[in-house]
Order: C-alpha cells, then structure tokens, then sequence
C-alpha cells in the first residue's frame, strides 16, 4: 500500500497568468512562483500585451528622437550656431541675445501654455500623477502640445530638463495604444510606465537606466513581470532612436578615475550631507510646484521668470539650459573656476530652475539634479583635496552626481545605472558611488520621504485640479 503525502497547511497559492507552458511542479512540490520577485498578478504579460510592448518602444523612440530634433532646432536658431554644443554657444553669444531669446520665449510660450490648458481642460498630461494614484489615462494631444512647448523653453536656455517630453511622450503613446486594446487598468498603468522610462532612456542613449526608471520609480517594483517589459521597452526605445540621436555615450572621455581610499570616505561623509541638500531642494520644488501660476497669470508669469533668468545669467551664462555642459565640465575637472564661482552656480542653479518651474513651465529636473549634485561634488572636492590630496576633481563629481540624483528621485538603482550608462567609464568608482548614494538616499527618505515628483503631485482639494500645469513625463510644474 503506498504513502501518501502529506499535504502541508491550507493556504492561497499564488498563481500566474497567463500560466506557464509547463504545468508540472517540480519533485519538492514547490512553485516558481513562491520566489517573491517572479509573481505579479495585477498585469498579466498576455501575447498581446508583449505586442504592444513592442510597438510602445517603437513609438517611444520615433517621439523620442523627434522631440530630440525640435530641441536642437530651437537652439541653433535661438543662439545662431551650427556645430558644436549648446553651453558653448551659449557663452559666445551676446548677453543681449541671451536675454532677447529668453524674454520671446517666455512671451510666447506663456500664452500657448494657457490657451493649450484651457483647450484641454479636464484632460491629463500628469504622467506621475496617473501613474500612482490614477490608471493611466492620459491625453496624447495635451501630452503632445506640452512637450513641444517643454521643448522650446528648454532649448531657448530655462533652466529646466529636456527629459521631461520624451517621458511624457512615451507614457502618451502607451496609453493610446492601451486605450486602442482595451487593456486591464493594471496592464494599461504598466504600458503607460514602460514608455515613460523608455523615453529617458532613448534620449540619453541610457537603455538599463531608462528600465530602472520604469521599474523602480514610475510602477515601483523590481519583480520579473515588470523588469522584463521594461527592459524590452527601454532598449527598443533606444535603439530606434538611433535613427537621429548618436550612439555613443552623453558623456564622452571621461577619464576612468582610479579608486582610492580617500574617495570612499569622501562618500562615507557627504553622503549624508548630500540628502539633506536634496530635502531642502524637494522641498523647495514643492512649494514652488503648488504656488504656481493659474488662469491669466500664466499669461506673463513665464515672461518674467525667463527674463529674470536672463539678466541673472548677464553674469552666469552656465545657468541657462538644462546642465548638462555644467555635468560635462564637472565630470571632466575641466574649467571649475574658483571655489566662490562653484559657491555660486551651486545656489542658483537649483533657484534658477524653481524659477522657471514656478513660472508654470513644463520641463524635467533630472539634468538639473545632476548638474547640482556634479557641482557639489567639485566643490567639496576642492575642499577635500587641501586635507587629503591626490584625486581629481572630477571623480567627487561623479560621485557625488550620483548622490544627489538617487536621493532626489529617490531611486539610487536608477540613479547608479544612470551614471553609469551616461559615461561609460564611472563603474571604476562603483563603491564610493554606491555609498553616498545609499547614504544621501536613506537621509533623504528618513528625514523627509518626497521626491522632486512626489512634491508635486497637486493636492486632492486643490481647485486648480480642473487646469493642471503638468509636466511631461509626470514632472507637474
């Protein structure tokens, strides 16, 4: 007479759907599925949904470099220069066509932003927003007019990032398609959040980090059924993009800086210092985000921020853009200036871009977090270097870039990746990077818990819901 096995106690099994193609446990009995990173009931990875996967990283990269090209345009014209890039430009250009760019933009710009929200009122272009407390709804023609018009401040010189559209777009694209399918809520919100990390992906040529954005910040887990989707999304993204936008790094020859112990407890320290520089800079995202300009003040607010901006950078023309030549010049210890200077771009670099979000503009915070945190990193740096020398100024900008991002966003695997991915020679310095990422993450979150979109998520009472001055890709103004 046979054994027979005991069955263990009575519980609810996880299952997945669709289910495997084989159906046979193995000898223990055990599921697959008990491994805690495998199951995700929610948004089933059904045939169809892999399609429009797919065709969500295909639009996402088309948008992507196209969002990419309007960019560029707008500062060839803007700063009349043919070759090269926008930082340089920028300073050789005359301080009063500085100033003219930046005042027409914020006068043009100022009006089309009311005009487009009024035309599309009651409509969503708050891809964080949907994300993490709707279901993903969002309008491709409100999407499609506030990244264009992201784009042409960004590219006229405001102090805000040009991630933000191409975000957004991708989101746009895969709710459309989620829409056209009528797909679940769960498998629409994941659609929705594999195109918005695909488009940062594709614009930085950053295809892990963009997944990691997915993943880790816009849907909030880093189990298989999302990782997967969005890896997929990422790198299609990515490499459709190719078709307009280079295939090599953002961040060419950086030097692969060597580890050295007094890099590890340069990290050990600011790091902590670092989060809370980044509480302060949420904080201040935030309280400009609800302030911001509705109805006719939208008319002028722009305007005015974008010229205060151009008369501030009569004297720092390094503020204007998105900064990313200040990343590049701090990642390459090339042209730092004094400790005052870098004393100085550190604080109005962050205040410069508030401004402009608070003016009601649209655009991204990711490069200008970068470049803060890069900037930091020189400087203390410099300071570090009198007690404890041989390092160049370039690896505290690396890492503590990485710092500043992980703790705004915070996502410190995104943010790593993301370093990573722009340069392609930082991993040597992967362990003091993950340190003061860690570190100024942990501070930020303990102390505070915001992000710079979490900040600005709009308040439920908020009577300004019915006209949101949203960012692309979810960064609300």
């Amino acid at each position: 007479m046979g054994t027979r096995r005991r069955e263990g106690p009575a519980r609810h099994p996880r299952v997945r759907t669709p289910p495997p193609v084989i159906g046979y446990r193995l000898p223990s009995g055990r599921g697959a599925t008990e491994q805690p990173n495998a199951a995700n009931d929610s948004a089933p990875l059904t045939v169809e949904m892999w399609v429009l996967v797919v065709a969500t990283g295909v639009a996402t990269g088309l948008l992507g470099a196209g969002m990419m090209w309007l960019l560029h345009a707008v500062q060839h014209v803007a700063f009349s220069y043919s070759h090269g890039t926008f930082g340089p430009a920028v300073a050789h250009a005359s301080p009063h066509r500085r100033l003219a760019v930046l005042a027409i933009a914020g006068a043009v710009t100022g009006p089309a932003w009311y005009a487009l929200r009024r035309a599309t009122r009651g409509e969503s272009s708050d891809l964080d927003d949907e994300l993490w407390t709707g279901t993903g709804d969002l309008s491709f023609r409100r999407s499609l007019g506030t990244s264009v018009l992201s784009e042409v401040v960004v590219g006229a010189g405001a102090s805000l990032g040009r991630e933000a559209a191409p975000k957004l777009m991708g989101g746009a694209a895969g709710s459309l398609l989620a829409k056209w399918r009528q797909l679940t809520p769960a498998q629409r919100r994941l659609l929705v959040a594999c195109g918005g990390g695909a488009g940062m992906g594709a614009v930085y040529n950053v295809p892990l980090g963009g997944a990691l954005v997915t993943a880790e910040l816009l849907y909030g887990s880093l189990t298989l059924p999302v990782i997967l989707p969005a890896l997929a999304c990422s790198w299609i993204a990515t490499a459709v993009s190719w078709i307009y936008l280079p295939t090599t790094a953002t961040y060419v020859n950086v030097p692969s800086y060597p580890l050295r112990p007094s890099l590890v407890v340069f990290a050990l320290v600011a790091g902590p210092l670092i989060g809370l520089i980044a509480v302060a800079y949420i904080r201040l995202i935030g309280w400009v985000s609800y302030h911001r300009p509705s109805g006719r003040w939208l008319l002028v607010a722009p305007l005015v921020a974008f010229t205060v901006l151009g008369v501030v950078a009569l004297g720092y023309p390094q503020l204007l853009g998105n900064g990313k030549d200040l990343t590049r010049t701090s990642l390459l210890a090339i042209g730092g200036g004094s400790v005052a200077l870098l004393a100085t771009l550190v604080i109005l670099k962050p205040l410069m871009t508030a401004l402009c979000l608070g003016s009601g503009a649209t655009g991204g915070l990711f490069m200008p977090s970068m470049a803060t945190g890069a900037l930091l990193g020189v400087l203390g740096g410099k300071m570090w270097t009198q007690a404890w020398p041989g390092n160049a100024a370039g690896a505290f900008a690396v890492i503590a870039a990485a710092a500043m991002v992980g703790a705004s966003m915070q996502a410190p695997l995104a943010a790593l990746a993301l370093m990573i991915e722009l340069t392609r020679t930082t991993d040597t310095l992967i362990v003091p990077m993950i340190a003061a990422t860690a570190l100024a993450t942990i501070v930020a979150r303990y102390l505070d818990g915001y992000s710079i979109y979490s900040s600005r998520l709009p308040p439920r009472s908020d009577s300004r819901r019915e006209e949101p001055a949203a960012t692309p890709a979810g960064e609300r103004l």
